[in-house]
């Protein structure tokens, strides 16, 4: 007999084990994580499958929007294939959908296969870099009127959440950072040997941006030369100048072989203004996945650059209650209502809305739109929209732009 629930506070210390095991991943990292938010397969006493959300916000296009963080998602190596997780996600969702208040769940997928049979879809992109200092050469001339500074974490923490507040104002997928994120990611202790460093841009004594980075040895090369590496751990800035002379303070680290920057946002500057953009030897991974559980509660959440009326038809065989057919006016304020013939009971449908929807899509792509991570016209190329409306894709494509390239800095 398998039940789902929660795990209880004693359960806790065999969640933690489990994570680990299954993960990996070290055992403190589940510290602060409330037996309320987690949700579990249990075979009798036997702890089979764990699963938990963190409460955050989420800046969503500018607006401030509640979303569940999934973690800790994993499974003993004796208990899987046997369904346990599709049971704990459809009762999650159910359960999400009843509170109201998460309308999308995110998540860091370890393998995207095991995440997207469930609903959720890639909804940013994360670069990284890997760069000699000695190619950071700028390709045209701009005046840096500030200077850099160092800065204390235990006395200008306040001044580094006031910039990264500033600088996620209008952006999506960028968290709201409580202390102990601060403390897991951005100023987490560097490793061994390695030195935690903060600068910040100033111009006129107004701060204008930070970039947190860690030094020390780095992995050895081929050939004589510098051996140190550079990792920038965050990186905000609110002007050009700002971006500039985080990279000008780059190019001085004479003794280092390599500057890392490991999380990159799709949109970053660097390849449009190095000389030499090559010898950032930029890859790429899939980062946030994003899950709608709440089709109508969603799209109404961000605001939207261009008034326009979208219909579209969705299907979600996971979450009955957001397939089918809907209509969302877009602008500052959005609304959402179910057109004629759609299953949601939320909503009273109007019978006078019977028009044929612009496009169908499956609940992944819903999410991918969303977020702009793809544009209406690339997904009707790339065959994840069929188009009944191709005049409409034009709506579509100025209607769903963000500000911003989707991206978080942080992991959760």
């Amino acid at each position: 007999m398998v039940e789902i629930r929660p795990a209880t506070l004693a359960e806790m210390g065999e969640f933690a084990r489990t994570v680990s095991t299954a993960l990996a991943m070290p055992p403190e990292r589940v510290q602060g994580l409330l037996p309320d938010w987690t949700l579990c397969a249990f075979e009798g006493p036997h702890l089979a499958t764990t699963y938990a959300a963190w409460p955050l916000t989420m800046r969503f296009n500018g607006n401030a929007v509640p979303v569940a963080g999934v973690t800790c998602v994993s499974t003993n190596p004796i208990d899987r294939r046997k369904g346990y997780l599709r049971r704990i996600m459809e009762t999650d969702f159910a359960r999400l959908k009843e509170a109201k208040q998460q309308p999308l769940a995110l998540l860091y997928a370890s393998q995207g296969a095991i995440y997207q049979r469930f609903g959720y879809a890639p909804v940013s992109t994360h670069y990284h870099y890997r760069i000699d200092p000695r190619y950071i050469r700028f390709s045209f001339e701009a005046p840096v009127p500030g200077r850099l500074r160092e800065a204390s974490k235990e006395e200008e923490f306040g001044l580094l959440v006031d910039l990264y507040r500033r600088f996620r104002e209008d952006r999506t997928g960028y968290v709201h950072r409580g202390k102990a994120m601060w403390e897991a990611n951005v100023l987490a202790p560097p490793p061994p040997g390695h030195v935690l460093n903060i600068v910040v841009y100033e111009e006129d004594n107004d701060a204008l941006g930070y970039m947190v980075y860690t030094s020390g040895p780095g992995r050895g090369g081929e050939g004589p030369g510098p051996d140190q590496e550079v990792r920038v751990n965050d990186l905000v800035w609110l002007n050009a100048a700002a971006y500039r002379a985080f990279w000008q303070h780059l190019a001085r680290m004479e003794l280092a072989r390599e500057v890392v920057w490991p999380t990159v946002p799709a949109d970053d500057p660097a390849p449009h203004l190095l000389l030499d953009p090559r010898m950032l030897r930029a890859g790429w991974r899939d980062g946030l996945y994003a899950r709608v559980i709440d089709v109508p509660a969603a799209l109404a959440s961000r605001p939207y650059p261009e008034e326009a009326v979208l219909r579209f038809e969705v299907t979600d065989p996971m979450a009955p209650w957001n397939a089918g057919r809907w209509e969302l006016t877009t602008g500052a304020e959005a609304s959402v209502r179910p057109l004629s013939g759609s299953p949601s009971l939320s909503l009273p449908a109007s019978p006078t809305l019977t028009t044929a929807p612009d496009v169908s899509m499956d609940v992944n792509t819903l999410a991918m739109l969303l977020f702009n991570q793809v544009s209406a016209s690339e997904a009707a190329r790339m065959g994840r929209l069929q188009v009944h409306d191709a005049a409409s894709l034009v709506r579509w494509d100025a209607a769903l732009r963000t500000r911003h390239r989707p991206f978080c800095a942080d992991n959760f």
